[in-house]
């Protein structure tokens, strides 16, 4: 499979609903952990715990690691949009709205993702994409209801976790240019190493983690299934479906991912949904099924 054809095939997709799964656990995940816990110090404990799991994998393969700052700056670059700026938006923003809603957010990637590889010149803006892009933009726009509501705070989140569905298009654009030749677990286990570089600057700057109170084990277990389960595998698996299936098709994985966040945290959390947001999520959903085309081929046949 070659990421020219445009299509996915049978094992991706099975891939992408098992992608779906890890990381709308995260929502779920992060719902939890900010409890007891601020933010960055939840990112950084994310990734860095990430990193400690993927490191014996990594020896038994026995990977080598990067040489030198032209090695690892690769890595730096994809870390930084792919990990820590959007976790770190996506958990903030959690502060202001319930996880199921930040999922739906995240949902657009694909939107960005389209608009970010036309603009490098990786893919062509087609008339359907287009439409697909003012149809998620509308659906988006159905989801925020009348009103800015900033005094709320719940507009705070909204753009917070847009921002990080820019952060992911733009990451992958990265990700596809320059680490299009570096195995899966090598480019998550790096990415990780880099992200808890970062995270443990910030971390310590502005929440000082070695001064808070130790949270319970509930957040402790919830903590291991981010790191292990919604980070860890999740990127070995997002890896794998970039290099086989393309940047564009491995972020439509953001279409099935707000069935798993909605559902957990409406059975776990106690969220709600309205109305509105659901109609929102289905009109981003139209909107990412036309910019992948598959559905109107199928018609037309």
């Amino acid at each position: 499979m070659t990421v020219s054809d445009g299509r996915i095939d049978a094992r991706d997709w099975s891939l992408l609903g098992l992608l779906s799964i890890l990381w709308g656990g995260s929502f779920f995940f992060n719902g939890l952990v900010l409890r007891e816990l601020p933010p960055f110090t939840l990112v950084l404990l994310r990734v860095l715990l990430a990193a400690m799991i993927l490191l014996p994998a990594l020896c038994v393969q026995r990977l080598p690691f990067p040489k030198g700052w032209i090695g690892w700056r690769p890595f730096f670059l994809v870390a930084l949009f792919n990990n820590v700026l959007p976790f770190s938006l996506i958990v903030t923003g959690q502060m202001y709205i319930p996880s199921g809603l930040a999922s739906i957010l995240n949902a657009t990637t694909p939107l960005f993702t389209v608009a970010v590889m036309a603009a490098a010149g990786e893919e062509k803006l087609i008339i359907r994409r287009v439409a697909g892009v003012i149809v998620g933009l509308v659906g988006v726009a159905i989801l925020r209801g009348s009103g800015l509501g900033f005094a709320s705070g719940q507009g705070i989140g909204i753009l917070l976790c847009l921002a990080a569905a820019l952060s992911y298009g733009l990451s992958a654009l990265l990700a596809r240019r320059l680490l299009s030749n570096s195995p899966p677990l090598g480019t998550a286990t790096f990415q990780m190493l880099a992200s808890a570089a970062m995270m443990t600057v910030v971390a310590a700057l502005i929440e000082r983690p070695w001064q808070l109170p130790m949270p319970g084990i509930t957040t402790w277990l919830a903590v291991i299934g981010l790191a292990g389960l919604s980070t860890a595998l999740a990127y070995i698996v997002f890896f794998q479906i970039l290099r086989r299936s393309g940047a564009t098709n491995v972020m439509l994985v953001t279409l099935l991912i707000p069935v798993t966040a909605i559902l957990l945290g409406y059975l776990v959390l106690d969220e709600k949904i309205s109305p509105r947001e659901i109609a929102g999520a289905l009109v981003i959903g139209s909107a990412l099924l036309l910019i992948d085309g598959r559905v109107l081929k199928f018609l037309e046949r």
